[in-house]
């Protein structure tokens, strides 16, 4: 995942492969609660790990609820079987309303019924989420619920530490027009009081009961049908289809009258499925699906595929199938997968109510930039009341394309633009903005997309950009490279990590490569100044950067490629001109999206001649004999000051006199010179020529 706080993506021209999903946000979260709520463990296999469900699982843990990681990759959840071994606690749940609307019903609930106190805050966001209507329903029924700030908004105090009588006689009333998280949250919460019989094992049941048995409760079924009634209409329904389904998993059968009346059945209780495995994210999907239908086939493959999700799959958004074959895409499927391929070019504009796919429905407004018309989507009230008013994000940064946008309080028109601009997207710490707009890189102009903060995906994508990246592709030319040549000890290597760091791109320490060459040549016996045999070594070398370390043959070499007699044997090594020809393939192939720092001897004059920023970094040689000495001794290593300086300018007469490719800078190269520079200096330095060198230099 990205940690940076801008991603430049680079102008895309096409797509192919296969795509496997993260789970579902939407299922993740309501299967953990679920499955904490019941009788006997529950393995959940394929769980979203994201924010949003770590913040959940935080919660759990903080609960009394015992979870335990498997072998074969699942999550056991070891239910409370409706229990509260633990009675008072503050919960900080971010910025995530899949935790905070259902554990705010749970807590409030089980608060009452065994005495508890709990206090639920989240980010300064969260605190500006309405939950009024969730309050206002737990109020009557008789929870001590108080707003801690403004009312109707977290941050919460759910029960007042004495248990309370709860008035399920009477429907429970609810708006259907805000969030269908709400009424979610009553739904999987009011099962915990539709029978007043309690567990006979006890807190924390972590065993589970013999196969083809049910957990005994203890005593008779003395609790009677609470009934939720949604007053006016009801939006998300999809979102609640995944809800009821998951009720039913976990052995709770909601009747259902329309979309107006749910009935909790007395006596229900919530026994654990055993095993239960989370779908792939639908909303997720709807990017890719969105890919395959903007990206032309990358020659050899049959556009995108995504597993983890099918036509069959119990998520609502899963109908964004339906949306993107309005406007062309040419889509078919299976059980668990789906295959997209461009169809109709442009894409058709379309006049959508969205009531049905909230979150995917995102999607298409950066689809409608690409449509032969103006496009509308309606009935997205929702939108004003998620991560952000997305109905405003999604105005505001499609207009930074050239697009002409029309805003109201339930719909969005926009007009696709006659001329593509470009800009910097602001995100908003919203997931989805961040993604969407990342598909506005397959604009015709050829223009890069900003996105500001990337690593907001983490909500529910951690992977996404990564994802992205390894199916779509686009001429080398336009994956932009920044090269950093120097002598030996200048610091390039620690500048050219830092830089690439900063801007989310890939590493190349091509004297890396050369110190591997001469380490494999030390591990297979081969000498130095063998060069078919150093070029056959060369050619195959197993090598990959992870993490800030060097890896050969899946060996860590990153402490031994730094010794002194390293660096000896590779500039013997360089000097070979079959060594050179083998590395120079392996040095492209590094160039790859979203782009590459290149750290060298050569990287702007002979590997990268097109680099849009050269540096030449260097130093005295007094100066990076004393840093070399300094870090040395650092690590424990004995070294002579006098000794390092006469090899650093025996290093440099060699290197900058050798026949092939001689150390000097490229004729468009910057000089920097760090002697009276420490890193953060040097590496502000290379961003700024850097900023000056793209399209956003002005923003």
């Amino acid at each position: 995942m990205y940690a940076i706080d801008h991603l430049d993506v680079p102008p895309l021209h096409s797509a192919g492969g296969t795509v496997r999903l993260p789970g579902s946000k939407s299922i993740s979260n309501r299967v953990l609660l679920l499955a904490a709520l019941s009788v006997g463990y529950t393995d959940i296999a394929d769980l979203l790990d994201s924010d949003d469900t770590r913040v959940m699982l935080a919660a759990l843990a903080q609960l009394g609820c015992r979870i335990e990681p498997q072998a074969d990759g699942a999550l056991r959840v070891h239910g409370l079987g409706g229990a509260l071994p633990v009675k008072q606690a503050q919960l900080f749940l971010g910025n995530a309303g899949t935790a905070m609307r259902p554990l705010t019903a749970a807590l409030a609930l089980l608060a009452s019924v065994h005495g508890g106190a709990f206090e639920l805050s989240g980010i300064a966001r969260m605190h500006e989420r309405p939950i009024g209507d969730l309050v206002d329903a737990l109020r009557q029924l008789g929870c001590p619920v108080d707003c801690l700030g403004q009312d109707g908004y977290p941050p919460l105090r759910l029960g007042n530490g004495t248990p309370q009588t709860l008035a399920l006689d009477q429907p429970i009333r609810v708006r259907g027009d805000v969030s269908s998280q709400f009424l979610t949250a009553l739904l999987l919460a009011l099962p915990l009081v539709a029978t007043n019989r309690a567990p006979t094992l006890g807190t924390g049941v972590s065993s589970q009961p013999p196969e083809g048995t049910v957990p005994s409760w203890g005593g008779p079924a003395t609790g009677r049908d609470i009934v939720i009634e949604v007053v006016g209409e009801l939006i998300s329904r999809p979102y609640i289809e995944i809800t009821l389904n998951l009720l039913e998993r976990f052995s709770v059968s909601v009747r259902r009258d329309g979309w107006q009346r749910f009935t909790i059945p007395a006596g229900c209780r919530y026994t654990s499925p055993g095993r239960i495995p989370v779908e792939g994210d639908a909303s997720s999907a709807s990017y890719f699906i969105a890919l395959g239908a903007l990206a032309s086939p990358t020659p050899g493959s049959d556009g995108i595929t995504i597993e983890g999700v099918g036509l069959s799959s119990i998520q609502g958004d899963i109908r964004f199938v339906e949306a993107a074959r309005l406007m062309g895409a040419d889509i078919s499927g299976e059980a668990n997968r789906l295959h997209i391929r461009r169809g109709a070019w442009p894409l058709k504009a379309i006049d959508l109510d969205c009531n049905h796919i909230p979150d995917a429905a995102m999607t298409l407004a950066v689809m409608a930039l690409f449509a032969d018309g103006p496009s509308t989507l309606r009935n997205i009230a929702s939108w004003r009341v998620k991560e952000t008013d997305r109905i405003a994000a999604m105005a505001t940064e499609c207009r930074k394309f050239g697009a002409l946008v029309e805003e109201g309080a339930d719909f969005i028109r926009i007009t696709p633009p006659s001329s593509w601009t470009t800009g910097s997207i602001h995100t908003y710490d919203d997931h989805r903005v961040a993604m969407c707009f990342s598909l506005a890189a397959f604009n015709p102009a050829g223009l890069p997309v900003r996105i500001e903060d990337p690593k907001c995906v983490a909500k529910t994508f951690p992977d996404y950009f990564e994802t992205l990246f390894e199916v779509c592709q686009t001429p080398a030319q336009a994956i932009p490279v920044i090269c950093i040549d120097g002598p030996t000890a200048s610091g390039k290597g620690t500048l050219a990590s830092e830089v690439a760091q900063r801007l989310g791109y890939q590493l190349l320490d091509s004297g890396a490569l050369y110190r591997a060459t001469a380490l494999a040549a030390q591990d297979a016996g081969v000498d130095l100044d063998d060069e078919p045999g150093l070029a056959r070594l060369a050619a195959q070398l197993p090598l990959a950067f992870r993490d800030h370390k060097v890896f050969l043959g899946g060996r860590d070499i990153t402490d031994p490629l730094r010794l002194e007699s390293t660096g000896g044997m590779a500039s013997r090594v360089s000097q070979h001109l079959a060594v050179r020809s083998a590395l120079h393939a392996l040095q492209l192939s590094f160039r790859r999206l979203p782009g590459l720092v290149a750290d060298g001897r050569d990287m702007g004059t002979v590997i990268f001649p097109d680099a849009p920023l050269k540096v030449y970094l260097t130093a005295s040689a007094e100066q990076r004999a004393q840093r070399r000495h300094k870090q040395l001794i650092s690590k424990g290593i004995a070294a002579n000051i006098d000794s390092l300086l006469a090899d650093l300018k025996m290093r440099d007469h060699r290197d900058s006199s050798r026949a092939h490719a001689p150390l000097k800078p490229a004729e468009d190269a910057l000089l920097l010179d760090n002697s009276e520079l420490g890193i953060e200096q040097s590496v502000q330095q290379v961003l700024n020529w850097w900023q000056g060198k793209t399209v956003f230099s002005e923003t």
